[in-house]
């Protein structure tokens, strides 16, 4: 067949509980339309278990859900002759699937913006490259001389990232940066800021990209949180402000910054005091997986303890020296096991939280985070402790949806009890090649 005359074809995509992003292939057509799938997705466990979770409808029938989406939301892809979008999801009678990751993303935004604010967004990824061997095993990728902040050959010497960016920039995907990061063979890759939604579209579509490209290279990339058990970790740092919508200052931000605490404004020492106030249960959504607390621990610079600093990166919440414009704050403590919209959301309620219920800020940690610190409340220990925090944490739970929360703990809590008589390396090895 003539490829020029191949029909076009539309990658209709959502992104699910266990942070896969699933789909179909329907035709393009330049209007609004949707795709069914199986609600039942959301009992399916990463070695395809199906479990009767809350919302997962297993034990009801297996009912259809809906995949929608707007025409104006399609975007080019990065196949050829196929176009891709991101869908919400609604249940067989139309109304939002409580399930839905990108629906929650959506409340947290449409609840600060009836407080005047509109969230902006911008993400940082880590991932590990492993050489897929002649014989389907896992080798570390092979960068000779590689080192934090490599780039060109010696840190890829096949290149892989280099296709990365041109895809990227052919597909509209607006990378801010791109290079090695502390241990080989890790590397950090981050998006442009932009509002809310769109910055997580943007990263749930480049991820999916950038693990197809690598792949073609013989490449699996991972985003899992600990995939090398001797080396350090891989988070995703949800860097976030909020622009005014009306009045005076309508388009500026409201965060502040800069490099004395006494320097920031209500509203920023307000988020910082939500993030902390719901930092053992924001560790249930964020740190979502048995590998995640191999990674989360003391002196890591990971997100591990209850605290926050000025341009401090071994604290959770990092408030930016940077003022105006720039001034931002940095939650830590994801990582790639989460579904960026589900974590968004959580740390986008979380701060708003810390502003409707006026907690108190606590002292800037002073410690290096390294040989000491202030703080003495860290995350649980467990994947399994968090779910717990997460529970008990109602006002969190009330603000994510309680629908989702319920799915989220019934399916992690199967994680737990699956994984319980192996090692740390048997559970990495049971996630290893999904995430």
């Amino acid at each position: 067949m003539n490829r020029a005359l191949s029909p076009e074809r539309l990658r209709v995509l959502f992104c699910d509980h266990l942070n896969i992003v699933r789909g179909k292939y329907v035709p393009w057509r330049d209007c609004d339309g949707g795709a069914r799938f199986c609600r039942g997705t959301f009992g399916v466990a990463f070695d395809k278990d199906l479990i009767p979770a809350p919302g997962a409808m297993v034990l009801d029938g297996l009912p259809d859900m809906e995949a929608v989406y707007r025409a104006s939301e399609v975007r080019p892809g990065w196949q050829p002759d196929t176009r891709v979008v991101m869908t919400d999801l609604l249940d067989n009678r139309g109304q939002p699937l409580p399930t839905c990751g990108r629906g929650a993303l959506k409340r947290a935004v449409a609840d600060w913006q009836a407080l005047g604010y509109e969230p902006m967004v911008g993400i940082e990824l880590e991932a590990y490259a492993f050489q897929i061997e002649p014989d389907g095993s896992l080798k570390p990728y092979d960068t000779p001389s590689s080192h934090v902040y490599a780039t060109g050959p010696f840190a890829d010497p096949r290149g892989f990232t280099d296709e990365i960016w041109a895809t990227a920039a052919a597909c509209g995907l607006p990378i801010d940066s791109l290079n090695t990061e502390y241990d080989s063979p890790q590397f950090e890759l981050t998006l442009t800021f932009d509002h809310a939604l769109r910055a997580v579209d943007d990263i749930v579509l480049f991820r999916l990209m950038a693990r197809e490209v690598a792949f073609r290279h013989g490449i699996l990339l991972t985003f899992l949180p600990k995939p090398l058990l001797a080396q350090g970790g891989s988070g995703v740092h949800v860097n976030f402000s909020l622009r005014h919508l009306s009045g005076e200052q309508a388009g500026s931000n409201a965060i502040s910054g800069g490099h004395e605490a006494e320097s920031l404004n209500g509203l920023t020492r307000a988020c910082v005091a939500g993030l902390l106030h719901h930092h053992r249960a924001l560790a249930g959504i964020a740190a979502p997986c048995v590998n995640s607390y191999e990674r989360l621990k003391p002196a890591t610079l990971s997100g591990y303890w209850q605290n926050w600093g000025i341009d401090h990166r071994n604290v959770t919440v990092r408030v930016s020296a940077e003022e105006g414009a720039a001034a931002r704050l940095e939650h830590r403590m994801g990582d790639g096991a989460a579904n960026p919209y589900t974590l968004v959301a959580a740390v986008l309620q979380a701060a708003r939280l810390g502003l409707k219920n006026g907690h108190a800020l606590p002292p800037r940690e002073t410690g290096d985070g390294l040989t000491g610190q202030d703080a003495t409340v860290g995350v649980p220990g467990t994947l399994a402790e968090s779910l717990d925090a997460l529970e008990a944490d109602h006002a969190l739970v009330e603000a994510l949806g309680a629908g989702l929360v319920a799915n989220h703990v019934a399916m992690k809590r199967n994680e737990v009890d699956k994984l319980a008589g192996r090692d740390a390396q048997g559970a990495l090895d049971y996630y290893m090649r999904h995430l």
